[in-house]
């Protein structure tokens, strides 16, 4: 059996490049919008793997990351955005400014959900969080890969984008609306995981926390990947303090109060790292440390990561030492 290849497309950091795309657009409902985005030049779009995503620049402050969840060969990139009436604008600028013709500036592809080689898998989403596990099954259907898909939403209505693949593999897609059965079991599906398999999750805060919880209690926390739409909540976040951050290409020494962000300090002396979310959930503003040790306050990065200290998030991550040394 072939398994899904690792490659470039799935690395944390990745070589990327503005681009200006065309959109075409359809309504899957009222507040699920999916577009097609085409190179508006006519170009060849970089190649990507499943977990990517790509950023939409939507104004000067105003950038979000979308899963793309078509296919890996296709000549567009589709992307999902379920309207969120009281969000931060994002969804609301796509359905009132994206429509079709429209050309909308983009960054990516990127990755830090990346589908590792696995003989089975188990994936798990909830309403929009389908959208980068689907090129996900497709990648393990394709390579043998034995894998179930246990999808929760509040209606079948709300489970947008799992028509096809229920069709296709109804043996395979486990539905769980919760006003017809509740929630998703997640303790039975962690307890009976089998030794070789992954499981990859990905939904509302609420959700991932179940699936972590369930994967904790049974021993299988080193076997779930999950992808987060928003920060972990940090229940009693470290006492800020200042610290230096010295920038070892140019030598250049950068004091970052309490209450700034390392980015945000950066930025005030005219340095400019590439960022996005700005909440320490996306990877855009990936930094490596060439000396000091990082106090991780992002959501990207696993725990093992977190623990080998190469690298850092700076528009939400500090310093646990008072010298900090980057590669910049």
């Amino acid at each position: 059996m072939s398994l899904p290849a690792v490659d470039d497309a799935s690395s944390p950091v990745t070589t990327e490049r503005n681009l200006l795309l065309q959109v075409a657009r359809r309504e899957v409902r009222g507040d699920v919008a999916v577009l097609e985005l085409r190179e508006a030049g006519g170009g060849v779009l970089p190649s990507w793997a499943p977990g990517a995503h790509v950023d939409l620049v939507l104004g000067a402050d105003l950038v979000r990351q979308y899963s793309l969840c078509g296919g890996l060969h296709d000549d567009t990139w589709r992307i999902a955005v379920l309207l969120v009436a009281h969000g931060r604008g994002g969804s609301r600028f796509v359905f009132d400014k994206l429509r079709t013709g429209a050309v909308v500036e983009a960054r990516g592809p990127r990755n830090r959900f990346p589908l590792t080689p696995a003989r089975e898998y188990v994936f798990l989403a909830g309403g929009i969080g389908i959208t980068p596990l689907i090129p996900m099954i497709k990648d393990a259907e394709a390579a043998g890969a034995n894998w179930v898909l246990h999808y929760g939403a509040r209606t079948r209505q709300d489970m947008f984008l799992s028509g096809e693949l229920l069709n296709d593999h109804p043996d395979r897609v486990r539905l769980f609306p919760k006003d017809e059965c509740g929630l998703i079991p997640f303790g039975e599906i962690m307890r009976d995981v089998g030794p070789d398999a992954l499981v990859y999750c990905c939904g509302p805060e609420p959700m991932l926390d179940a699936a972590e919880e369930a994967a904790a209690w049974c021993g299988s926390t080193e076997r779930l990947r999950v992808e987060r739409f928003q920060p972990r909540a940090r229940p009693q976040p470290t006492p800020e303090r200042e610290f230096e951050v010295v920038l070892a290409k140019s030598g250049l020494t950068v004091t970052v109060p309490p209450g700034q962000s390392i980015l945000e300090s950066l930025t005030k002396v005219g340095v400019n790292v590439l960022s996005s979310c700005n909440e320490g959930t996306c990877g855009t503003c990936e930094t490596f440390i060439v000396e000091g040790t990082p106090d991780h306050r992002d959501t990207v990065l696993t725990p093992e990561e977190q623990a080998c200290g190469d690298s850092l998030m700076v528009c939400v991550s500090r310093s646990a030492s008072r010298r900090l040394v980057l590669d910049l």
